[in-house]
């Protein structure tokens, strides 16, 4: 599989260098290296490889720095950074910019880093969205029956359980902007959060046909597989919004799928969630409640969303509440969620 692979390794110490570099051409790759950010961006420009794999932390340009330049003259070639223990926050800020997978320092196993090349190369030859990244192979696992769990996906979910800063630092940093805009409408979330407790999670996607989907999971509430039961539903929440459109019969199927998913693996628990779709055309939020409840006042009339089934347990069986934006705002404000103070709002700017 690694026979032939060209390599770029931009790293700035000379001994991680030949310990990775020795060992990947033991597998059949051609290796280039480079020793900070700005060489790193004339290797490339001399030659694309199949592969990068960069450190975060160097001198004369730092390796978000880096990343960011790649992602923007290069986007499709398949990144892996490297961090020291600590690092998420970056790690989050980096995967957020493209890059398909991330490396721990120290790595014990250097067969992680085999696995994880191999991983990140067949999804590139086989055409895999770019901006899918590692906890897409949630997906591609629960697509494939039983089929175990890769090294390499076990080895990420193995030091988020054991580090349970690390694992929260890395949800934060994979919260979207937490305002945006897209033709008449706005959306920001606001986000009051203990820094000692698992964080809730919210993530979405303006679409173009006047639609945005959003998730909201209180990773809090499904123990020690919080995390890797958060990076399962975000894995499924980007595959299902690239194959299909948006609407209330493909979000059942959606929780249904998740859900069947999170009873097979011993990495995941049943979790508190939130599924909403808005509809620009028609003035409406359709919200799904899996145990996450919340307050939804569009009109000054509130309506509470509840649902004692949490996701994971039959949630699918439950159905979507619909609210009229006819005033053009919404705010989704969440309850019973312990010291979090967490709230959602949606305005129609022209209204």
């Amino acid at each position: 599989m690694l026979e032939g692979k060209e390599v770029l390794i931009v790293e700035d110490d000379p001994v991680f260098i030949r310990i990775i570099g020795g060992f990947l051409r033991k597998e059949g790759c051609i290796i280039r290296e480079a020793g900070n950010g700005l060489d790193g961006l004339k290797a490339l420009r001399e030659g694309i490889p199949d592969l990068l794999l960069s450190d975060l932390s160097m001198p004369v340009m730092t390796g978000l720095e880096f990343v960011e330049e790649v992602s923007l003259e290069y986007p499709m070639l398949p990144v892996i950074v490297i961090s020291g223990t600590g690092g998420m926050s970056d790690v989050a800020q980096a995967l957020r910019f493209g890059v398909k997978d991330f490396l721990i320092k120290p790595i014990d196993d250097i067969m992680v880093v085999k696995s994880a090349i191999i991983s990140v190369l067949e999804d590139a030859d086989g055409g895999t969205s770019s901006d899918a990244d590692f906890s897409q192979q949630w997906f591609k696992l629960a697509q494939g029956g039983d089929q175990p769990l890769t090294e390499e996906l076990k080895w990420h979910l193995d030091d988020l359980l054991d580090n349970p800063g690390n694992a929260r630092d890395l949800l934060m940093g994979l919260m979207p902007d937490q305002d945006s805009r897209q033709g008449d409408w706005r959306l920001s979330y606001h986000s009051l959060q203990s820094a000692d407790s698992s964080p809730v999670v919210l993530d979405y996607t303006w679409m173009m046909d006047g639609q945005m989907a959003f998730y909201m999971v209180d990773s809090g509430s499904a123990g020690k597989n919080g995390t890797a039961t958060t990076l399962m539903i975000r894995a499924f929440f980007n595959e299902y919004l690239r194959s299909q459109d948006a609407d209330e019969r493909g979000f059942v199927h959606l929780v249904h799928q998740i859900e069947h998913a999170i009873k097979k693996s011993t990495y995941a628990s049943p979790i508190r969630a939130m599924f909403g779709i808005l509809n620009a055309a028609d003035n409406e939020l359709s919200v799904l409640s899996a145990g996450l409840n919340a307050v939804v006042d569009g009109t000054g009339n509130a309506i509470i969303v509840n649902n004692d089934h949490l996701l994971g347990v039959d949630a699918a069986s439950e159905h979507f509440q619909t609210i009229d934006l006819a005033s053009g705002n919404v705010r989704v404000s969440l309850s019973e969620v312990g010291l979090t103070s967490f709230s959602l709002d949606i305005q129609r700017l022209s209204a």
